[in-house]
């Protein structure tokens, strides 16, 4: 897909994979739609890449967990920005690992609510448009933890396990229309995603990572560039992308060279 004045709106943009993706198709020449929660971050960011690659940026600082925000964002969008043409629902997280026996209600909420209802609420808004227009992306950034279930990371699965189901059943649903719709699903990519599960625990999260080389959110970044990319015949449906030393979710080979 040629970059000229498409359209892409970018979820949890403000760190990690979102952030990533922001760069790598700004330097691709799309215009972009960047949402997050951090102002100061976003806005820096929107401001950085519209000078640095020429492009058109429109930061939109709001919580994707909440339904009335998303709606008096996204739905109520200037009329210069309505037509999207590839939405990437990258807004996501982990909190702590505990069996569900002493899981906190809270931390189950914040998963649910931003990587399943999230991405719920802004589908819900974006594809009626594309569907207008009959042509679009939609990309869902999933996990290898929706491919697999590990101890202790039982609600932070099962909301990927759900992502996983929702993308598909989209696909189907989105078919007549022209849109297509994909998963990118990653194994361990070092950004900010353990020291928000281990509540700022430094320690705890550079241990994840510790004697083999994650990936990179760039990596990520790329892929998904190739996948919008594509000529309009191919969809690339589901792509699971893991470091070299990661053959599952709790499977590494550590302090190999690297």
């Amino acid at each position: 897909m040629s970059s000229e004045n498409k359209t892409v709106c970018i979820t949890g943009a403000t760190s990690g994979i979102g952030e990533a993706v922001a760069r790598r198709l700004a330097a691709d020449r799309y215009d972009l739609i960047m949402t997050g929660r951090r102002h100061d971050r976003l806005t820096a960011l929107a401001e950085q890449l519209s000078t640095d690659c020429g492009v058109a940026t429109l930061p939109l600082c709001f919580d994707v967990r909440d339904p009335q925000q998303v709606e008096a964002h996204i739905g109520r969008l200037p009329e210069r920005w309505q037509a999207i043409d590839v939405l990437v629902n990258n807004a996501g997280l982990a909190v702590e690992l505990r069996p569900v026996h002493d899981g906190l209600l809270d931390d189950w909420e914040r998963m649910i609510d931003t990587n399943l209802k999230g991405m719920l609420y802004m589908t819900r808004l974006v594809a009626p448009r594309m569907i207008a227009r009959r042509t679009g992306h939609i990309i869902n950034i999933g996990s290898i933890a929706g491919r697999e279930v590990y101890p202790n990371g039982n609600v932070y699965c099962a909301t990927k396990q759900a992502v996983d189901a929702l993308t598909k059943g989209l696909r189907m649903e989105l078919l007549p229309f022209g849109i297509r719709v994909s998963q990118v699903a990653p194994g361990a990519v070092e950004t900010e995603f353990s020291i928000v599960r281990f509540k700022g625990d430094r320690p705890r999260a550079n241990a994840v990572y510790s004697g083999f080389e994650p990936l990179h959110a760039a990596d990520v970044a790329d892929l998904i560039a190739y996948m919008i990319g594509c000529p309009p015949h191919v969809n690339i449906a589901d792509v699971l992308i893991v470091p070299a030393a990661q053959a599952s979710t709790t499977l590494f080979e550590r302090d190999r060279a690297h």
